[in-house]
């Protein structure tokens, strides 16, 4: 089976980052025995100038594209669309991957998969995007399949599309080769939270948070992995409030497990998140969590080991915390991933996708 996979997000060397999810998912189909090709839409941002690579394996074609700019998707889908032809299956990923396919008729089946927060989040863009949003929002209309990685994010795109299919296939969150125990025997708490230093990620209000427990004679501390603009803001307010938290930036995915198995618990006051990575991976990485309830992660999150939170209150969240300590301390790492079992690993997902590619396949040969 080959399959065309056309995305924006896809690192490059200016950003080795970029669509780390995609690769995950691609290279996962391409593990479970399909032929996968990318096909990069690559911004002037992150272009660095290759048009034919490999990436962890996996063959890149990188078509430049502007998707503010007409006359820049224009040429893309030039240049593209008849490279896809010896395609069985064109899966795009993100919502400028549609752009391109304007008026397009393929005679393959068409997945798409959505990640984009704003769709649920409208109140993170600016007015003139949000404007815009509607119109954005009916390209979504055209592809024969859309797959979205949670039910808060399904519903919106269920509303858009009308009778055509909506289905849900979550994020690959693999569990690690082993578990590190949980400390029973401790006299303070370790907190943990990974992602941007953004608003949406509400990092300030994890360090109130701090503040208040510390009020409550609760002895803790919060490392958060990430960067972002809000960094100066956060380590002035830590130092104004006299709190443990500390920041040390971006780091890789071994340091961010080293860290999840050093601490207690997960925190992650979020404002929305559609699927939330971080909290599922606190989850398989054994430790209880607490988190903002407005997103996707309420669909997985197990109440024995985990609380949402509804408001951006720094006493709730310390309720919360004390709360989930309380109940939880007890229950070994092994007991707490096993509330999501195997529904985030590799070849599950991996699985799901074919299934759902060779389904396609059949229906449009009948």
């Amino acid at each position: 089976m080959r399959v065309a996979m056309v995305t924006p997000w896809f690192p490059t060397r200016k950003n080795t980052s970029m669509g780390a999810f995609v690769v995950k998912d691609a290279r996962a189909i391409a593990d479970a025995g399909a032929e996968v090709v990318i096909f990069h839409l690559v911004a002037p941002s992150i272009d660095d100038g290759t048009r034919y690579t490999e990436v962890e394996g996996l063959k890149v074609v990188r078509i430049p594209m502007k998707p503010s700019n007409p006359v820049s998707v224009l040429r893309a889908r030039t240049r593209m669309l008849p490279l896809l032809a010896s395609a069985d299956i064109v899966h795009t990923q993100a919502i400028s991957a549609l752009e391109p396919f304007i008026g397009a008729s393929l005679r393959q089946p068409w997945v798409h998969t959505e990640h984009w927060s704003a769709i649920t989040s409208p109140h993170t863009l600016s007015t003139p995007a949000q404007w815009a949003l509607p119109y954005l929002l009916t390209m979504e209309k055209w592809p024969d399949m859309v797959i979205a990685v949670c039910e808060f994010l399904a519903q919106p795109l269920r509303e858009v599309r009308g009778t055509k299919p909506v289905e849900i296939i979550p994020c690959q969150v693999p569990a690690p080769a082993s578990l590190v125990k949980r400390r029973m025997n401790r006299t303070d708490l370790r907190l943990i939270s990974t992602g941007a230093l953004i608003p949406r990620k509400d990092p300030l209000v994890a360090i109130e948070t701090l503040a208040e427990l510390a009020a409550r004679g609760v002895e803790c501390s919060l490392t958060w992995l990430g960067d972002g603009p809000l960094r100066d803001e956060c380590v002035a307010l830590a130092e104004k409030l006299k709190v443990n938290a500390n920041f040390p930036g971006n780091v890789d995915s071994s340091r961010v497990q080293n860290e999840i198995g050093r601490a207690d618990m997960f925190f992650g006051p979020t404002r929305a998140d559609n699927f939330f990575v971080a909290a599922a991976e606190a989850i398989v990485n054994g430790r209880p969590l607490v988190v903002g309830a407005t997103g996707g992660q309420g669909e997985y999150i197990n109440p024995v080991i985990g609380e949402l939170v509804e408001r951006q209150d720094p006493a709730r969240y310390a309720d919360a915390i004390i709360a989930l300590d309380e109940r939880t301390r007890t229950m070994s790492a092994h007991e707490i991933a096993a509330t999501v079992g195997d529904q985030f690993e590799t070849r599950t997902i991996a699985g799901s996708y074919i299934d759902l590619y060779e389904r396609l396949i059949a229906d449009r040969s009948e």
